[in-house]
């Protein structure tokens, strides 16, 4: 690949913005998806016990029984016009018409969160399974609240999970094809839609690799950023 598909790659406009986007979006999806599965990781593994911890890790893996292809559709038919959502919305009065709630930000949000969660539940909930409760009673014990045990001792412990959970979800966001091509509108853009479109459709193949490359770049750079933030290695994270 010769320097001129880097220099086309900044020369335009369009090609940064959507870049950036894409980086911005990745990195906010995996923040929600943190959000929602720590503390669904914590009840299976501190407070779930017996069969009800066993149904809640099966329910967290059944949506991966099917391919991303079939729960997108499944996302496109529930979000739709005369979908699900919309209708109950009109049922309880929130809305006296019909709500189109595709093609948008917020619907590439919902199919992105929902198609990495088990990869950040499943390292959340293995590393919390090594927490000792003692550990925490100890904590409630020496005068400390709840929101002083989980800053002070349940996040430290679930660092690592944490990190290596956040690393999988990025790039899985980040190199996302199906989910932002079917859920986004035409102007929700997508870097891996133009790498696509310069393999696929324009035959550029050069300047694709240009931007197959540069995504490698970014998700290698914002990786190496937050394993020294967290103060992790690669080998302790994903190990």
């Amino acid at each position: 690949t010769s320097l001129a598909n880097y220099l086309t790659f900044f020369a335009e406009p369009l090609y940064i913005r959507t870049f950036i986007r894409t980086a911005v979006m990745s990195v906010l999806a995996t923040g929600i998806t943190l959000i929602i599965a720590f503390p669904v990781s914590y009840y299976i593994a501190k407070i779930a016990r017996g069969r009800l911890q066993q149904v809640l890790f099966l329910l967290c893996l059944i949506p991966f029984y099917v391919s991303e292809l079939v729960r997108t559709f499944g996302w496109m038919i529930l979000l739709r016009e005369t979908g699900l959502v919309s209708n109950l919305l009109q049922w309880t009065g929130l809305a006296d018409q019909p709500v189109e709630m595709l093609y948008n930000d917020a619907a590439i949000m919902v199919g992105l969160v929902y198609t990495s969660m088990l990869f950040m539940v499943v390292p959340l909930t293995t590393t919390l399974e090594s927490l000792d409760d003692s550990v925490i009673e100890a904590g409630y014990d020496l005068g400390g609240n709840g929101l002083s045990v989980l800053r002070e001792i349940i996040i430290p412990h679930a660092a690592p999970g944490i990190v290596s959970g956040s690393i999988v979800v990025f790039m899985l966001s980040l190199g996302n094809y199906l989910t932002p091509t079917m859920l986004g509108g035409k102007d929700s853009l997508w870097f891996t839609e133009m790498i696509y479109n310069q393999f696929i459709v324009r035959f550029n193949w050069e300047l694709g690799a240009a931007f197959g490359f540069m995504l490698l770049i970014l998700s290698s750079a914002i990786v190496w950023g937050v394993l020294k933030l967290t103060g992790q290695t690669l080998e302790k994270t994903m190990g």
